[in-house]
Order: structure tokens, then sequence, then C-alpha cells
């Protein structure tokens, strides 16, 4: 029995090592019909490379469902109408103060516009070099893809910045028309500033005042963005409007909205933010406090 158990030992470990020296499997072709969100993944293993993973369970989140941002709603909603009806569009830039709704903005983008063959593939900085491949991937296909880079910022000679700034225009390939990308980030350049930066500006005869080497470049990033969206946090009747929105959504009466109100500034000021996330978050600790006592 033990020298059973010792062979059948080794010969796992043989096939272990066996595997480990074949390629790796084909991977399977996106299923880009019945999927409408994808994250670009990293594969484990010998070989190693990419893939896009289709996100099974993607938020539901809807573009009525954000409020307090109508600018902001109108301008990205017009620009993704433009980009999967096969006219010109931009790529975008969603800045400002943190829990606001840019990266919900963009779900609510797709999910208002995946019946028209919008499609959204998520990539973290981290992957960012791997964006000509990703684009390689899906050129020619008839779908309108959004690469969504989420919470972007980059330090000093990180290579994904050097990466997206090429994926954008500076390619001397031309941009596949049925890409755009959309990025949120919570500084507006993308870079760290620095009062270092500051000594590089020169003043001309005239007064006029330009910037230096190393201030063109920590923007020119963000201008290679056609359309920059900002965001800015919310007044107190505004966090409170969102509350009751999401209040409602979980089957709450008005009277108990109204009697929400205190509790909701309460819990904004232990966080030191009066965001949309907060509202959320707040909505959906009373709301389940209310039914637990139900």
């Amino acid at each position: 029995m033990n020298q059973l158990e010792q062979f059948l030992h080794r010969a796992e470990a043989l096939l272990a090592r066996v595997e480990s020296l074949l390629p790796p499997a084909a991977p399977r072709e996106p299923d880009f019909k019945h999927c409408h969100a994808f994250r670009w993944r990293r594969r484990s293993g010998p070989g190693g490379g990419h893939y896009l993973q289709a996100v099974t369970h993607a938020s539901a989140i809807s573009l009525d469902d954000l409020q307090h941002v109508e600018r902001q709603k109108a301008q990205i909603e017009q620009n993704t109408r433009q980009f999967v009806q096969g006219r010109p569009a931009n790529n975008v830039l969603l800045t400002g103060a943190r829990g606001t709704g840019k990266s919900s903005l963009i779900k609510a983008c797709l999910n208002g516009f995946a019946g028209q063959g919008l499609r959204l593939i998520e990539v973290d900085k981290a992957d960012l070099a791997d964006l000509p491949d990703i684009v390689d991937l899906v050129a020619g296909r008839p779908e309108r893809f959004v690469i969504f880079c989420d919470d972007l910022s980059f330090e000093e000679g990180e290579a994904g910045y050097k990466a997206l700034k090429v994926a954008l225009d500076g390619s001397v390939a031309a941009q596949s028309d049925n890409v755009l990308i959309y990025a949120t980030s919570n500084r507006r350049h993308l870079m760290p500033e620095k009062m270092s930066d500051n000594a590089g500006y020169k003043h001309g005869e005239d007064g006029d005042l330009h910037p230096g080497e190393t201030v063109e470049e920590k923007i020119s990033l963000s201008e290679r963005f056609g359309l920059w969206l900002s965001f800015y946090p919310f007044r107190q009747d505004d966090y409170l409007d969102i509350v009751g929105h999401w209040l409602a959504g979980f089957g709450c009466t008005p009277a108990q909205i109204e009697a929400a109100r205190p509790e909701a500034l309460q819990w904004a000021l232990g966080r030191g933010s009066r965001s949309g996330r907060v509202a959320w978050q707040f909505a959906k600790d009373y709301a389940g406090k209310l039914q637990e006592g139900a």
C-alpha cells in the first residue's frame, strides 16, 4: 500500500511538472454580444499574458439615479450618444471631489447605451501599457468600446503615464474610431504638483507668464482629453436630496425620509463629507435598520 501511495504521489508531481511546461490554453473569444462590461486581467502561470474577463454582475446604476450633477450628466451623455451613433466624440476626463459620482456616471452611461452597442473595458493603471493591445483586440468590431480608467493619478516616472499619452493621440497609428477613453481622477492634472514647479515659470517682456517644461509636461496629459468634467462637493440640501432619493429606492415612506434628515447630517459630519457616496452609505444603513424593526 505504501508503494502504491508513493507511486501516485510521484505521478502527480510528474504531471504537475509537465503541465507547467505546456503553453497556456488559448483564451476564449470575449462574448461581446451578451456581456457589456469587461476587465483587462493578467493571466497567472507560465506564459503570462492578458485577457478580457467578463463582468457577470455589473453595476445597475442608471443616469436617473445621479442627482445634482445635471450639467456633467448632460455633457457625458451627449458625448456618449455621439460615439455610439458613429459621430465624432471626445475622450473624457472626470475630475474633482471624491464620492460625487464620477465613476458612477460612466457606469450609468454603459447601462444607458449598452443596447445601442456600447461596451466598457476597465483597465488598471498598472496595465495601461497594454492599451495598444486592447485597441487592436477590438478594432473593427461593430460595438463601441469605452476604456475605463478609474481613480487615475501618476507619480514621477511611472510607465503608464507615457503609455496613456500615446494612446490618447500621440501615436503614429490612427486612433480606432470605435474606442474612447473615459478616466476619473481626484487631481485635475493627474500628476503631483510641487512648489518647486513654479520656479520654471518665466515672464516675457510684455509681462506674459509662460510655464516651464516641468509644468508643461504635467498638464499635457490632461489636455489630451477633449472633454473635461469637474465635480464639486454637494451643498447640504443637495446631499439630503440624494439621501431621500436612495431611501425612496429602498421603499421608505416620505415621513420616514423626513425623519432621517437629522441622522443623515450627523452621518455626513462623522465622515467629513457630504458626497453622493456618503448619502448612499447612510441610506443603506438607515433603511436596513428600519427593515430589521419592521
